[in-house]
């Protein structure tokens, strides 16, 4: 147990049961417990291996080479299209928790396996990803925003790539690269 992260347990409204429950079968293992993102993370020889967090629909288990993983129940979830590595495991109850303890520690002992085998994800390249021909033609037109956006990191830019273009308008696309163009000029991410 990390005191540091008993905030995380003592603050949580929702999944308090839940989280105990999987607190429990994660401090079973040999990892170690580490607070990272504000949530309980689980590490391998300092590699992470899988965190707690919950949401309000559901908590889960997020194993971060989840994508690398067999998942003979078929119970890890892809969050979103754009995540490239993680999976979830979902509860909305205790007692799922419970049902699926023994496959639960097989599934954290795979993906200690698989981040001891040093695979490693293949992931999509930032130039890989849809860049809007509003944004486009920003750059074109300014020498200096586009060298700025080159110099952020390859995160800052994939996130600032999926925003723009996850817009289904061309205004509203417009807008929002308008509204982020004295970020990036600051070299400062989406989120920053």
């Amino acid at each position: 147990m990390n005191p540091k992260v008993e905030f995380f347990f003592d603050k949580a409204k929702q999944w308090q049961k839940e989280f105990e429950k999987l607190r429990g079968i994660a401090l079973e293992t040999e990892l170690v417990e580490d607070l990272k993102w504000g949530c309980p993370c689980y590490t391998y020889e300092g590699k992470n291996i899988f965190l707690i967090h919950g949401f309000k629909e559901y908590c889960a288990l997020l194993f971060f080479k989840g994508a690398l993983m067999k998942d003979p129940e078929n119970i890890l979830i892809q969050q979103t299209e754009n995540v490239q590595s993680a999976r979830q495991i979902r509860f909305t109850d205790i007692q799922q928790i419970v049902d699926l303890e023994k496959v639960l520690r097989n599934y954290i002992f795979e993906a200690v396996e698989i981040e001891e085998s040093g695979v490693k994800i293949e992931m999509k390249k930032t130039k890989e990803f849809e860049m809007p021909e509003e944004f486009q033609q920003k750059l074109d037109e300014n020498p200096v925003l586009k060298e700025a956006f080159e110099t952020l990191t390859q995160g800052r830019q994939r996130a600032y790539l999926l925003y723009f273009s996850s817009a289904k308008q061309s205004k509203t696309r417009k807008s929002r690269i308008e509204k982020y163009i004295p970020e990036i000029l600051n070299g400062k991410g989406l989120n920053d």
